[in-house]
């Protein structure tokens, strides 16, 4: 099969011909129809993730058709249509076994843990426990651009942020999660208020609908001027960045039993920021991390899709070849725009 290969972190990709895979017991072979490029298959190729073990493929964001089942599969059939989270449960452990693959001791990350969907075929793992069968009339593409930032952001807003309507939520970097962020609690009926510090990212998410903006480059105190902009500080504030200040503006930002969510990765140097402890006593917050979307949760945001109520189409950015998705990953910084760009050209 054609995939993006890399024998060195920080190496650019071959576009190459290597074996296609073979099912694995319990799980399957998906042919991929659309990957998404995301800022994390970057850090992973620079070599921040200590899962990926050399030569390696990318990619995380998948959709596309069951073409080989390996044994022991109940669940799925060739030719089913079919998504997967990019954190997959081992279906054994405690956190399995309470539903929350998300945080698997074992887990299973296409793209890290095991080559992943820059390529035309890929082997899923838990295929019964893990795999999403897709509506018949959501497209690849739009499946493909749900597999880490908006179901990661999904789950960051509804299930860790419980974010409800009328309240106040403050959106710390308006990348891909922040802008999928930002749809999802318009869709509640929250009110929110977008920080960022370029003013293309700020119009972004004004047309995805946010009430407010604020350039922080601009403003000095943000956490001040996020309080008085929402009459007393946000009821909940996501940093969808990952930078110590960005965690601190959130932390800070919040109103009496507010709730931060910390969606953004740090990390390095910067993976243990320091966090206002004081106001977290004092004002009795709420301090959560969010780290995907369990397999089993997926329904209440494919009907919400469903229904029309979020329209994750609104954040797709390009759609490119392999090759013109490799240039993306190489010089992630440059090519910016609404959030996902997807691979849909093998």
């Amino acid at each position: 099969m054609k995939a993006a290969l890399y024998h060195a972190f920080g190496v650019r990709p071959e576009i190459t011909t290597v074996p296609d895979p073979a099912p694995p017991e319990g799980g399957v072979v998906v042919e991929v129809a659309a990957t998404g490029v995301c800022r994390s298959d970057w850090h992973g190729w620079m070599g921040h993730d200590p899962d990926i073990r050399l030569p390696h493929v990318p990619g995380h964001e998948l959709a596309g058709t069951v073409v080989a089942l390996g044994a022991g599969i109940r669940n799925w059939r060739v030719g089913d249509r079919v998504t997967v989270p990019f954190v997959s449960g081992c279906g054994r452990c405690a956190e399995c076994q309470a539903g929350h693959q998300q945080v698997c001791e074992r887990q299973f990350q296409p793209g890290f843990t095991h080559w992943g969907s820059f390529a035309q075929y890929v082997a899923l793992h838990q295929a019964d426990q893990n795999l999403v069968a897709l509506p018949d009339d959501l497209d690849f593409v739009t499946a493909a651009s749900l597999g880490c930032r908006f179901a990661t952001s999904f789950r960051a807003v509804v299930q860790q942020g419980r974010v409800r309507g009328g309240e106040w939520v403050a959106v710390h970097g308006c990348g891909g999660v922040g802008l999928s962020a930002i749809l999802i609690a318009k869709a509640l009926g929250a009110q929110v208020i977008a920080i960022d510090i370029g003013a293309e990212q700020l119009r972004l998410a004004a047309e995805l609908g946010a009430d407010l903006t604020l350039n922080s480059r601009e403003v000095p105190d943000v956490p001040g001027a996020v309080r008085e902009l929402t009459g007393g500080g946000a009821h909940v504030s996501l940093d969808a960045l990952g930078h110590p200040d960005t965690c601190a503006n959130s932390v800070l930002c919040l109103r009496t039993r507010g709730r931060h969510i910390q969606v953004g990765l740090l990390l390095g140097d910067q993976s243990r920021p320091a966090v206002p402890m004081d106001r977290v006593i004092a004002h009795e917050l709420e301090i959560y991390g969010s780290h995907g979307m369990a397999a089993h949760t997926y329904p209440e945001m494919l009907a919400m899709i469903g229904r029309g109520a979020l329209r994750p189409e609104r954040l797709l950015g390009q759609q490119v070849s392999l090759e013109q998705g490799v240039d993306m990953l190489v010089d992630m910084n440059r090519f910016g725009g609404r959030g996902v760009t997807v691979i849909d050209r093998f």
